[in-house]
This record gives structure tokens, C-alpha cells and sequence, in this order.
């Protein structure tokens, strides 16, 4: 990918290195972070989803300093998302307790059916497109929670991408319905609304998930089980 290239020619990469083959830490994440916190569906948002990488380690502590509900996934949502809310930490320890090393020291781990509505998500990119078009690593994980949210019941909310500028791409980036779009990239740099044409996951396309998928990830059955509780002729 080209664009773990140009971040390691400039040095712009943090640690984690390697950046090839991850979501890349970069220079600059602290005022990204700074600038979603002035954005308006941030000001508005109570519950804010982020994922777990390194890039996003400061907003993940902004979220907490600003008094809101963190949801962070476990790796391959192998036990769901871990809550940490914001007066379970003391002041002064919200980004040790943002970490990953330290997450379930200051949070717990919830079950699908006790989660809270979420009103903003943040992912991680390789590569993004003004028009919200984004590049992960490849496994698909930010499309899958997005999707398990909505399956859940979870309104449509806004999504933002943190990334270094040289992540924003002019290159196309190929698009599939089961994609999820950002409506936000903010960088070090400024904050730019995609307003994007292309439409987000509704749930998910249960005729996709294979077997192997439902070893790797026993959310996914735990959902379904939750989906057939639900309806009235369940039994």
C-alpha cells in the first residue's frame, strides 16, 4: 500500500512499527483528536464507539475527559465491546485508562444485549477518500460492528475517520454494499465532511457470513440468537 510508503518516507509513522500491514499511528493524532472534539455530532454525542488502535488512543481519552461513555470492541469482537464511562475514571487517568493494556481495569465487558445506544463511531483507516470512501487493513472488523450495531437496533449515526493527511487519497477506492463509509476525515490538518453518495450497511448480510466467520467471531451467533428471541413467533 502506497500510502504506508509515503508515511514512513516522511516519518510521520509512530509506534507501532512497522506501519505496513496496520491501522498507522501518525504525528499529529492529539490534534486530530482535538478537532473532533469540536465538531458538533461529537458536542452532541453521550455514547461514542472507537476503535482499538493506537492512532485513536487520544480520542479515545478525549471522549473520557469530555464525560462520555467510551465503547471499545475486543480484538475480532471475540467478546464483544468493553464500556468504560467516564465516572469510572479519576482525574488525570483517562488516557492510561483509554489504553488497551489498561482498558478493563476502568471498564467491563458488556453483553450485546446491555448495550447502550451509540451515538457516534470512530474508525481507524488506511487509506481514505474525500467522498468517504475508506481503506482498513482488510478484514472487514469496522463494517461488521457498524452492521452488528444497526442488526441490534441501533439508529443510523455519523461516522469519523482520524487519520495523517497523506491517508486522504485521490486514488479510487473500490466500493461493496457491505462497505461502511465515513462521513468525517479529520486530520492533522483540518476536518473535512465527505458528504458521501454512498450509502452504509443496514445490518448484517447474513447469507455472507460463512462458518468460518461464525468460529472466529461467536458474536455473530449470539446475535442471531438475540434476532430470533426477538420476534414474536420465536416460540
Amino acid at each position: 500500500m502506497s500510502v504506508w510508503k509515503a508515511m514512513e518516507e516522511a516519518r510521520v509513522g509512530r509506534f507501532p512499527l512497522p506501519l505496513v500491514g496496520r491501522i498507522p499511528n501518525f504525528q499529529g493524532a492529539e490534534r486530530a483528536a482535538h478537532r473532533v472534539a469540536g465538531l458538533e455530532i461529537y458536542r452532541k454525542a453521550k455514547t461514542v464507539k472507537v476503535n482499538p488502535d493506537a492512532s485513536q488512543l487520544p480520542l479515545r481519552a478525549q471522549v473520557l475527559k469530555d464525560g462520555k461513555t467510551l465503547l471499545v470492541p475486543t480484538p475480532r469482537l471475540k467478546a464483544g465491546f468493553v464500556q468504560v464511562r467516564p465516572e469510572w475514571v479519576p482525574p488525570g487517568e483517562e488516557r492510561r485508562a483509554a489504553s488497551l493494556s489498561h482498558l478493563r481495569e476502568y471498564g467491563r465487558e458488556l453483553p450485546l444485549s446491555d448495550l447502550p445506544p451509540v451515538d457516534l463511531i470512530v474508525v481507524g483507516s488506511v487509506a481514505v477518500h474525500r467522498d468517504g470512501r475508506r481503506l482498513g487493513k482488510g478484514e472487514g472488523y469496522a463494517d461488521r460492528e457498524y452492521a452488528i450495531l444497526r442488526e441490534l437496533g441501533n439508529p443510523p449515526v455519523p461516522v469519523i475517520t482520524t487519520v495523517h493527511s497523506l491517508q486522504v487519497v485521490q486514488e479510487e477506492i473500490p466500493f461493496e454494499p457491505f462497505d461502511l463509509t465515513v462521513d468525517w476525515i479529520v486530520t492533522e490538518r483540518d476536518a473535512i465532511a465527505t458528504r458521501s453518495p454512498y450509502p452504509k450497511p443496514t445490518g448484517i448480510d447474513w447469507e455472507r457470513v460463512t462458518d468460518e466467520e461464525l468460529r472466529a467471531m461467536p458474536v455473530l451467533e449470539e446475535i442471531r440468537t438475540l434476532i430470533r428471541s426477538d420476534r414474536p413467533d420465536s416460540g
